[in-house]
């Protein structure tokens, strides 16, 4: 018996190279100034879908992501490891969501695919480390979620359910829940496998449409009409019926103050007294320097 997958994923900032322009006036990420990445524990995520579509012939897997246009490269290094299809979901005003209304774009574009058995993401994204996509995608679902997920043991599709080994503070726990369900998995799990040469030779030319050039247009369309598995499927907030009140920026209460890229460095020793003022001047030190606060 086949299963319909959906991964999630996003195309990330490289937070090891955070610079004074990481931020724009308006308090969001600066995404133009920072290299981007296939989220890593997305990557992980993906990994225990080919595994499930490895284990049930006939199964198909689909890779979501919301962001720029350029976003589509990480359905594209999907495609290379063995996805079936990509959707990008893009337009202006969804830029400066926070998980909120990230969480309600991602759940509206599930809705317009449906027909899902499991739906698996990382457990968090780099650029956030909130780990509060998944779980709010679950709820506005409607649907059971397991989260920290390190691997999946069984999965019945007759009885619909799974069993899912999770990772938690101090050992491992093991799970049964019941079909359909969202999964959010642990950078601890099974790394995703390399690129396929032969599905990169059949993929390097996906593209969707926000992409390409109109004289790129011209020149795809008779490939498209050969190969439509080159068409990376896009969808903006009318497409996924999205309100425009719970999206972008607009639909967002998280402000992000500042981003900074703070570096600890080792310092000579130093004796002090039991004093107050000496205790109150370590304390506005150490909160000067965001050793602590």
């Amino acid at each position: 018996m086949s299963l319909k997958i959906v991964v999630l994923a996003k195309q990330v900032p490289d937070t090891r190279n955070v610079g004074p322009d990481a931020m724009t006036p308006e308090g969001t990420v600066n995404r133009a100034a920072l290299p981007a990445v296939f989220n890593p524990e997305d990557l992980n995520a993906l990994e225990q879908a080919l595994r499930l579509k490895e284990q049930f012939p006939g199964s198909s897997i689909s890779v979501v992501t919301m962001g720029l246009p350029k976003s589509a490269e990480v359905i594209r290094e999907a495609l290379y490891r063995g996805a079936d299809e990509g959707y990008v979901i893009t337009d202006r005003c969804l830029g400066g969501a926070d998980t909120l209304a990230t969480s309600y774009t991602l759940s509206q574009a599930i809705k317009k695919i449906g027909d899902y058995d499991i739906i698996l993401g990382g457990r968090q994204a780099i650029d956030g480390d909130t780990a509060q996509v998944g779980p709010q995608i679950a709820e506005k679902l409607g649907l059971t979620q397991v989260t920290y997920a390190e691997e999946i043991l069984k999965l019945d599709p007759v009885a619909k359910k799974i069993v899912i080994k999770r990772h938690i503070d101090g050992g491992v726990e093991t799970v049964e829940a019941p079909l359909p369900l969202v999964v959010t998995v642990n950078g601890s799990a099974a790394p995703c496998r390399p690129r396929n040469a032969k599905r990169v030779m059949k993929y390097k030319n996906a593209t969707a449409p926000a992409e390409r050039t109109p004289e790129q247009n011209e020149a795809m369309a008779e490939m498209l009409a050969k190969k439509p598995y080159l068409n990376i499927t896009q969808w903006g907030a009318a497409e996924i019926d999205a309100d425009p009140e719970q999206i972008g920026k607009t639909g967002s209460p998280t402000n992000v103050k500042a981003v900074k890229n703070i570096v600890f460095k080792a310092k000579e020793s130093r004796t002090m007294t039991s004093s107050d003022a000496d205790v109150e001047g370590l304390i506005v030190e150490l909160l000067e320097s965001n050793t602590i606060g």
